[in-house]
């Protein structure tokens, strides 16, 4: 079961939560229908934490902000694979919820930035 913190280092924190959905998505059982769902989820929640940290080595403020809005999409991609995958995966709906949480607060934190940088550009 993922154990997440709300640990302020958001590049430890998406990478604990890539080694968990990887982990997590190992643990299922894959057929036609849940193989391409894994697939997908496997891609956008490990790209959340890859996009981070291209973010913090950004060129301007501009490719920043760029790459802090990837990850916000990746988090909320990731939230409707995890949802779709509950479908295929009844059993595994408490993990689920948990993997679905953090991804939550992640897509919070990653929209306060977003909107930070909006409103310090104004």
């Amino acid at each position: 079961m993922p154990q997440f913190t709300n640990n302020y280092d958001l590049e430890e924190r998406t990478a604990i939560f890539s080694e968990e959905l990887i982990k997590f998505c190992k643990s299922i059982q894959e057929n036609n229908i849940s193989r391409p769902i894994i697939n997908q989820l496997v891609r956008s929640g490990t790209s959340m934490g890859a996009n981070y940290c291209e973010a913090n080595n950004a060129s301007s403020r501009k490719d920043f902000q760029n790459k802090i809005f990837i990850c916000k999409k990746e988090a909320q991609e990731t939230k409707y694979w995890l949802r779709t995958l509950s479908t295929c995966c009844p059993e595994k709906t408490e993990e689920l919820r948990k993997l679905w949480k953090e991804t939550h607060e992640l897509t919070l934190i990653f929209q306060k930035i977003v909107n930070s940088l909006r409103d310090n550009k104004n």
